[in-house]
């Protein structure tokens, strides 16, 4: 399990570009979902207890807050040599076990978790319409096993917040999940 402290990308920072492929054959860059008013980068993977925990209602959650002008984008770094369950064709087969509505995206490099300053599944990112990072939190409080109903209440407050154009809190508890599964050589410093 791995806390996501210290922040790489800080409150108030820009949206790191990105181009990845997605699970269709499709490319998608941060340029794609310049219409929507929010963007929610989700750094996730198909093999961690923490995000299958939390998958349906994730997969709700986006469609909930899409046609407000939320839009997500799911994206898998880990390194599928050493965790096959995460292979760019396992994500197929995620997708259509949950259910998600949004692009899930192919990391290979690693580079774009890298930029973000991702460190673990699931790691949530959510920009305002500047693509300024507004939220960097947690879904909700509960885990894997600790009898906690998954809602989604911390990031659905923060999304709240940002649709109905009021401040977020700077005040948010951390993700928590499983460290990404980095390359040899390639986890950041």
């Amino acid at each position: 399990m791995t806390l996501t402290s210290p922040l790489v990308l800080t409150l108030g920072g820009k949206t790191p570009d990105f181009t990845l492929p997605d699970t269709q054959g499709h490319t998608f860059s941060l340029k794609d979902f310049d219409q929507y008013r929010g963007l929610l980068v989700i750094f996730m993977c198909n093999h961690c207890p923490y995000v299958k925990h939390i998958d349906s209602a994730l997969a709700d959650f986006a469609r909930r807050n899409e046609p407000g002008g939320l839009a997500t984008v799911g994206i898998n770094a880990n390194d599928a040599d050493t965790h096959p369950a995460d292979s760019f064709e396992k994500m197929v087969e995620e997708i259509q076990r949950v259910g998600y509505g949004f692009p899930y995206l192919h990391d290979e490099t690693q580079e774009v978790a890298k930029a973000f300053g991702a460190l673990c599944t699931p790691d949530f990112f959510l920009f305002d319409e500047h693509r300024h990072l507004v939220y960097r939190g947690q879904f909700d409080d509960s885990r894997p096993g600790n009898d906690v109903e998954v809602t989604g209440k911390d990031l659905q407050a923060a999304a709240d917040s940002l649709l109905d154009g009021r401040e977020i809190p700077r005040e948010q508890r951390p993700s928590v999940g499983c460290s990404i599964k980095w390359k040899p050589g390639n986890a950041p410093h």
